[in-house]
């Protein structure tokens, strides 16, 4: 059996100049990817005044993200590397990363990281830090008019329209002047939109509760839900009930798994027609038959006058008992009538005469 051996030879040449010397320990760590080998060895080997951080290394070195964000955590695990971070000059944060060729516990690491001068600028406060001049407003300043009520109460839109011609507005008010005079004025008028109608609570009540009936209403908008509210309680006031608007927009709801992209727009097309509500009509009830007992089937209450009913088992369609029933007449006997003659045939016999029998 023949036993394949491999035999590796090593040429080194000493370089003359651009080097740096690591220890074999970080070569050969057990605990350290290749990257967090290369990311170490590459810190060392910078100048001592270098300031490259370590993720401009990684892109040099073309590690990956991933990559490198483990080879950094290994690096701090094992002590090569330590990083804090504390507020500068100005107020500005500044991030220290220390990089070491031997690990280090933290304190030795806190030790050398506080003799490290700290990045200064020329000014005492960074210019980012400095706020900026600024421009006051036109005029002096004057307190805010608080409290009060207006001169008088608007009952209509204020809305700022153009100025119209004195003619039109005269035109206006004398035909304003006649609709009043011809027309009586409502009893009471609301600015905020139509008059509150009695069940326009339950209809909020209502409407808030429809994001628990299905998932595909669940992003209503709140600006909505006055509207929606005013149209349930068109429903309510026509005498629906709320199941059953809730079954109606349920039935209108598309089938499981089509997306709802304005589920308020949906609802207000389907409370926008109030049906008038149709009542189901119910059979009529049927009598309920009293069962009776097998030893009472058969029987028939006795139309008689007793104290108590009296149940008795008829032969036809009589309604009397036994008891109630009148008796039936005698037979009686038939009235007597002339005897018939006997025939000859006939024998009759007579009373025997002082023992004397008398020939026929």
């Amino acid at each position: 059996m023949e036993l394949d051996s491999t035999v590796i030879y090593r040429h080194f040449n000493a370089p003359s100049r651009a080097f740096s010397q690591f220890s074999h320990e970080i070569i050969r760590h057990p605990r350290l990817t290749s990257d967090a080998v290369r990311l170490l060895t590459w810190q060392l080997s910078l100048p001592t005044h270098a300031r490259e951080s370590f993720s401009t290394t990684a892109q040099r070195a073309r590690i990956g993200g991933c990559a490198f964000t483990r080879a950094k955590r290994q690096l701090k695990e094992e002590g090569f590397v330590h990083e804090r971070r504390i507020q500068g000059p100005g107020g500005r944060w500044v991030t220290q990363q220390l990089v070491s060729s031997t690990p280090l516990t933290s304190e030795e690491a806190a030790a050398l990281l506080a003799r490290s001068p700290l990045l200064t600028c020329t000014n005492r406060v960074s210019p980012q830090v400095v706020p900026s001049t600024r421009k006051p407003a036109v005029g002096q300043p004057t307190t805010p008019a608080t409290d009060g009520y207006p001169d008088e109460y608007l009952r209509e839109d204020t809305s700022h329209l153009p100025a119209e011609p004195v003619e039109a507005v005269e035109a206006v008010e004398a035909v304003e002047a006649v609709e009043a005079v011809d027309e009586p004025a409502p009893a009471s008028l609301h600015a905020d939109g139509p008059p509150a109608g009695p069940h326009l609570e339950d209809a909020r009540a209502l409407v808030g509760a429809l994001p628990l009936l299905s998932p595909a209403l669940r992003h209503i908008p709140p600006g909505m839900r006055d509207e929606l509210a005013r149209l349930a309680a068109r429903w309510l006031d026509a005498g629906h009930s709320s199941a059953d608007v809730h079954e109606h927009v349920l039935r209108g709801l598309p089938g499981t798994g089509t997306p709802v992209h304005r589920p308020g727009g949906l609802v207000r097309y389907l409370l926008r027609d109030v049906p008038p509500r149709t009542l189901p009509t119910l059979p009529p009830p049927t009598p309920a038959r009293i069962r009776l007992s097998v030893r009472l089937e058969g029987t028939r209450e006795c139309s008689g006058p007793h104290t108590q009913p009296m149940l008795f088992r008829p032969l036809a369609d009589e309604t009397l008992c036994a008891e109630c029933a009148p008796a039936p007449a005698p037979a009686t006997a038939p009235a007597p009538g002339p005897a018939a003659p006997a025939t000859p045939t006939e024998a009759t016999s007579l009373p025997d005469t002082d023992g004397v029998h008398t020939p026929s």
